[in-house]
């Protein structure tokens, strides 16, 4: 029986992995135009406001990014996009948006993608992973059978897992601390190691008479 603290309905954290980076995701990405290409084929149902496309799906709004191998999107009467991504099996669903912080992306992958423009969440369910990363460094990371990511309120949930979701049904989680990627700590050029130069003239040392 496996401990009921790795159950899939038992949330294990409600953390704020961005409090130290109070800006959230990029402002006005689910009133920009949604560009999908695929593969194989798509099918729209116009009285359910419903599209289906499979194979190699790429979706795009703004700076968000998306790859599936099929995305089920429908669209709320308000106007918005629910999309649901599922993989190919081959590999997972992949997901990127940047964040008004310049150089900030928050990234992550899983069996099952469900974003909500509307709302502004998303959810990663199966094997999940999720990112933050600062001028292309990985700050903080997070690991589960499930993660809900709420924009709008910069928190996310995250839980262990049943085995089929998480297969060792831990949680686990990364956070690196800002100063690990603020200018000051990456590596100037005038700190760079001194290059050795090979000589082009071989030069010798006179020997003393005996």
């Amino acid at each position: 029986m496996r401990p009921a603290h790795l159950s899939s309905s038992l949330l294990l954290s409600a953390l704020a992995l961005l409090a130290a980076a109070p800006a959230g995701a990029e402002k006005g990405d689910r009133y920009k135009p949604m560009n999908i290409s695929y593969d194989e084929g798509g099918r729209v149902e116009i009285a359910n406001q419903l599209t289906e496309l499979t194979g190699n799906v790429i979706l795009s709004q703004g700076s968000l990014l998306l790859k599936a191998g099929k995305v089920v999107i429908k669209e709320t009467p308000d106007g918005f996009f629910q999309a649901s991504a599922t993989s190919d099996g081959d590999k997972q669903v992949s997901f990127s948006q940047g964040r008004d912080t310049p150089g900030e992306v928050i990234e992550g992958r899983a069996d099952q993608i469900e974003y909500d423009s509307r709302k502004e969440t998303v959810r990663f369910v199966g094997n999940a992973v999720l990112r933050q990363l600062r001028n292309g460094l990985v700050t903080g990371e997070t690991t589960g059978g499930e993660i809900a990511y709420d924009n709008r309120s910069e928190l996310f949930k995250t839980s262990g897992g049943n085995v089929e979701r998480s297969p060792n049904g831990r949680g686990r989680m990364v956070l690196m601390p800002r100063a690990a990627s603020a200018p000051e700590a990456l590596p100037s050029a005038s700190s760079a190691p001194t290059q050795l130069q090979p000589s082009t003239t071989l030069q010798t040392t006179p020997r003393k008479p005996s």
